[in-house]
């Protein structure tokens, strides 16, 4: 007899936060998966009726009965690890750019043998290489999000200004062949801002960096890294190319390209492209430029085509795969259920396309060629249901739906790249922040107070970077680099 299944549902206790909560039987184990959303939170109605479509899925292939509980992608790390602190129920959680931090405060089970009993169709997957990026003192604490990790560094904007002013990108090969561009926008659109910034505080023009290892550090805040291939540990923020770097976005600013409250602003980059006002952005991604331009004219165009220009191949390190990895939290009472179900999120794509794109007619729908779009008349911002600008951060993003203009010949090119990119000789080293986790809480400090307004050029790097500089060495910041070049040369010792 098929079970009867009521859901009732209720906003998270915690800011940013949708859960649909279910009462079933115990027949199954239950699951709660947390998972991050760079789309509108959908509606009560629509996170319900997209859970039961997994469950009726999970039911008869696993045994587990799943709970989705969409967060938003800014609140995502603070709400998780406080729920967890307040014992709130959640079994599955991603690491966006925390891996080590969460490994070493204790949040993620040790899954060395739980892959091998749950989740072996994953393993094989992803492959040892990968794996290595997520583990620490010989133990797997997590999967890296399978999806195209052979990023480039992209320039995003409109088409449509690009052919008005016949402006040929063909010949644009790095962030400084831009500023004619965008001189040429602001003279023609002087009510455009040129810039939109990535995310508060971020400009993103980092995402043209090229050959640097952040060393599980993220780019937004790099404490040590490695540059071009050398395996000696530097400081990022007392390089020469930080100083031209930011000298460079500080001419735009001052130029007036960039948005002025880039440096606090809390929209989001789709809000501000959709708005018509702005006339592009950076972005580092792995799809090829056709690709990204397909997906981005229908998240950010606002009725206007976009284009991508590559300024910058690519380049793997251990951040690179694992900054967005999948863990079953520490103090879960079902991780075996757990491991099943985010083994299915790898391996399943019935149940990673309900996540990432909802009811299929109702939510979206597919073209002749398999790839999605919008019911007519709807988008992703009047959809019940939709996180697909998720769709690099959950399981495997090969599995899933194409966008409009993709193929599987695509796929298989980014499959590809993925294995032939250039890769950092510290691929799969893991920082252990531990004894240095007080010079850390002071360096970010630091960095909270000085990095916005240099990555968005609101300040001048002339006058404020080696205050930042100094700033960085008294709170420690050199314990740092020392500690991080000594647990390299054992590891590079011990990886001949």
């Amino acid at each position: 007899m098929k079970k009867t299944v009521v859901t009732l549902m209720a906003a998270g206790l915690l800011a940013g936060a949708i859960v649909a909560m279910p009462v079933y039987a115990d027949d199954y184990d239950q699951v709660t998966f947390a998972y991050a959303t760079m789309n509108n939170l959908p509606t009560e109605e629509g996170l319900s009726t997209v859970q039961e479509a997994v469950n009726e899925i999970t039911r008869e292939k696993i045994g587990v009965e799943v709970t989705l509980k969409p967060i938003g992608l800014a609140d995502y790390t603070q709400s998780v690890t406080l729920s967890l602190q307040a014992g709130e129920k959640i079994d599955v959680l991603s690491s966006i750019y925390t891996f080590a931090s969460d490994v070493s405060n204790g949040m993620l089970y040790d899954i060395t043998d739980l892959i091998d009993e749950a989740a072996p169709e994953t393993k094989e997957l992803i492959g040892e290489d990968w794996l290595k990026t997520c583990m620490y003192e010989g133990s797997l604490y997590a999967l890296p999000t399978y999806k195209p990790v052979a990023s480039h560094g992209y320039f995003v904007c409109r088409q449509d200004i690009l052919d008005e002013l016949g402006i040929d990108v063909s010949t644009v090969k790095s962030a400084e062949d831009l500023t004619d561009i965008f001189a040429q926008v602001a003279e023609a659109h002087p009510e455009m801002t040129v810039l939109a910034p990535l995310s508060q505080g971020n400009l993103d023009e980092g995402s043209l960096w090229y050959g640097i290892d952040y060393l599980s550090d993220s780019r937004e805040k790099a404490y040590g890294v490695l540059f071009d291939g050398d395996t000696t540990v530097k400081n990022l923020y007392e390089s020469d190319y930080f100083m031209e770097q930011s000298k460079l976005v500080r001419e735009w600013y001052e130029a007036g390209y960039i948005m002025k409250d880039a440096a606090t602003t809390t929209s989001s980059v789709s809000e501000l492209m959709t708005s018509g006002n702005y006339f592009g952005h950076f972005t580092e991604n792995g799809l090829m430029p056709e690709d990204l331009a397909a997906i981005l004219t229908s998240l950010e165009g606002g009725g206007n085509p976009i284009t991508v220009i590559d300024l910058r191949e690519p380049y793997i390190s251990t951040s690179t795969i694992n900054m967005v990895t999948w863990g079953i939290a520490s103090n879960t009472k079902v991780p075996e259920a757990a491991m099943k179900f985010l083994n299915l999120t790898y391996t399943d794509p019935d149940v990673l396309n309900l996540i990432i794109f909802g009811l299929e007619g109702r939510d979206y729908v597919l073209d002749e060629d398999g790839c999605y779009g919008y019911p007519e008349g709807q988008d992703a911002a009047t959809v019940p249901y939709t996180a697909a600008l998720s769709n690099g951060i959950i399981g495997n993003a090969f599995i899933m739906h194409r966008s409009v203009g993709t193929s599987e010949e695509d796929n298989e090119a980014l499959l590809e790249a993925n294995k032939t990119a250039t890769v950092s000789p510290a691929l799969g080293f893991m920082f252990d922040s531990t004894d240095v986790s007080i010079q850390y809480t002071a360096v970010n400090n630091v960095a909270s107070q000085y990095l916005p307004g240099l990555l968005c050029g609101s300040t001048d790097p002339e006058t404020e970077l080696p205050a930042f500089v100094d700033a960085l060495n008294a709170a420690g910041l050199q314990d740092i680099i020392d500690a991080k070049q000594k647990q390299l040369d054992v590891w590079l010792a011990e990886n001949k």
